[in-house]
């Protein structure tokens, strides 16, 4: 049998570790956290300084130097969000003044607008299809589409127009509204609405017209924000295709406009990863100045610990 050829390896040249870049060293590993002696400052300064921890607490700090400079502070939220329970979270960094301006899907508007007025949300989808009832509970449509009709003829956008009628209606469960809240603390709240994907589309109350008007001029006083965006930092949260392409586009109207926007940071926070929002959100409006960031993991983790950590540094700050 004739013998295969090998490589001779006795003539390799090697280099001392000591003169090697290393990119992990024994200072960025994770410190052991005992919770009955130490605080939750602790808890945040045990996470390894490495990928994804180093970079949630970058993002974090980029954060709070945004609001010490009182640059834009922005969350553009999908529905998933208010459906995993996190409302809460995102109304108290409102009213903190931690968050300057939100932005969501029309999705999103819908489960804020069920759970503030009715205590609940989300239906069967799977169980409501099979007889055509899914997406037809009346009361949804006749708020939404009812408030957007009423509200046309004034100079105010989609968002300004439900979180006004949430607070005259005074729900009971209004205090964890993001889209009230906005409002009561006059931020822009903006809901970007893709006519034909929502519930509120399918029913006898929908205007095309209304609801196209609403949210343009929503777009257009994102746009607005966007323009001083230098310095700042938006966060997408479990919005796939809406907003990441909302985004872009209002990028580029400001910059077509003359506004130099640039240095800012970015940061998706989905469950998979995306093309659209890592393209959209983290890689190209980051690429000639400014950050980008990109977390996989549920929301219903994710979000808690980034506020959690986002607090924690802010109030270390302030001392």
């Amino acid at each position: 049998m004739k013998t295969i050829k090998q490589i001779d390896l006795s003539k390799i040249k090697t280099f001392s570790i000591k003169s090697r870049k290393n990119k992990v060293k024994q200072k960025d590993f994770a410190k052991v956290f005992n919770p009955e002696n130490q605080s939750f400052s602790n808890f945040v300064e045990s996470f390894p300084h490495i990928l994804a921890a180093r970079d949630l607490m970058d993002l974090a700090d980029k954060f709070i130097d945004a609001l010490y400079r009182n640059r834009p502070r922005i969350f553009l939220i999908g529905a998933h969000v208010i459906k995993v329970g996190l409302s809460p979270l995102i109304v108290d960094l409102i009213n903190s003044k931690i968050i300057t301006a939100v932005g969501m899907n029309s999705a999103a508007a819908i489960h804020d607008v069920e759970s503030t007025l009715y205590g609940k949300t989300s239906e069967d989808v799977a169980k409501n299809i099979i007889d055509g009832k899914f997406g037809m509970a009346r009361e949804t449509g006749e708020f939404i589409n009812g408030t957007l009709k009423i509200s046309i003829s004034e100079d105010i956008g989609y968002g300004t127009a439900i979180g006004r009628e949430l607070i005259r209606r005074k729900p009971k469960f209004l205090k964890n509204s993001i889209i009230a809240t906005s409002y009561k603390n006059n931020i822009p709240v903006t809901v970007h609405a893709a006519i034909g994907t929502d519930i509120i589309h399918q029913q006898p109350t929908m205007d095309g017209a209304v609801t196209g008007e609403m949210s343009f001029r929503d777009f257009k006083i994102l746009c607005n924000v966007i323009k001083d965006l230098n310095g700042g930092v938006v966060l997408n949260i479990g919005s796939a295709v809406i907003l990441p392409e909302v985004f872009l586009k209002a990028l580029t109207v400001v910059r077509n406009l003359g506004y130099n926007v640039k240095k800012f940071s970015t940061a998706n926070f989905d469950m998979i990863p995306q093309y659209r929002p890592f393209m959209n959100i983290v890689t190209r409006p980051t690429q000639h100045g400014g950050k980008g960031y990109n977390f996989i993991g549920h929301h219903e983790l994710m979000i808690p610990l980034f506020v959690a950590i986002l607090k924690q540094k802010l109030n270390d700050r302030r001392k």
